[in-house]
């Protein structure tokens, strides 16, 4: 079991699923409320995250309650992305509010953490190496890119968007394939890439100030 799977933020358990059948569960309860976590430690993120690398199922954090629940349709069942399943894991950088307002969704930033899988909740340190920019119904939908910082953890080497470009562009054209395509054809557009200077400015524009 890798160091990340060992700082989970999941009751004891939750760390018995060790497979990806862990993000079925309905709703699981973190110890601590990570919505409290600061956006930024130091030169790193914190990532936290919500669908694990691997699976479909469109897992959220819900604010009111701290809990993290499978997103439901309409008719009450679990919402279930059709296509190939989420190519990192997925989740948000706490103490960041993109304020509708000010052309947001009304969310935190969100990020895909490029790792293996590991289960929802858990909190990751992280350095963002881009951005992907979409169309999503007119609005513009940011996607960052992140690594662990821990090496250990690591799947790819690249640490900036340039070698990310250089070394893993095949990588980088499978993550921009997957979101172009993930919610049906023709319903996301890609506005372009950004690097990671971009991702820390969008960091700092969002963080939530006391």
């Amino acid at each position: 079991m890798n160091k990340i799977r060992r700082r989970t933020v999941f009751c004891w358990g939750a760390l018995l699923l060790v497979s990806l059948t862990a993000c079925r569960q309905q709703a699981t309860e973190p110890t601590v409320h990570v919505a409290e976590l600061p956006a930024v430690s130091g030169e790193r993120i914190n990532v936290v995250v919500e669908i694990p690398a691997g699976t479909n199922h469109k897992i959220e954090y819900q604010r009111e309650t701290g809990e993290f629940r499978n997103d439901t349709l309409a008719e009450g069942q679990l919402r279930v992305i059709d296509f190939l399943p989420y190519p990192g894991n997925y989740g948000f950088i706490p103490g960041t509010f993109v304020d509708e307002a000010q052309g947001g969704d009304g969310d935190a930033l969100n990020v895909l953490l490029l790792a293996e899988a590991v289960p929802t909740g858990t909190v990751v340190a992280a350095l963002p190496i881009g951005a992907m920019l979409f169309r999503d119904n007119g609005e513009i939908d940011t996607k960052l890119i992140a690594v662990p910082v821990d090496t250990a953890d690591r799947i790819i080497s690249a640490t900036n968007f340039v070698d990310f470009m250089l070394y893993y562009d095949a990588a980088r054209r499978i993550l921009e394939d997957w979101f172009l395509h993930y919610k049906g054809r023709g319903a996301m557009q890609l506005v372009r890439w950004e690097d990671e200077r971009y991702a820390w400015q969008e960091i700092r524009r969002w963080e939530i100030k006391e």
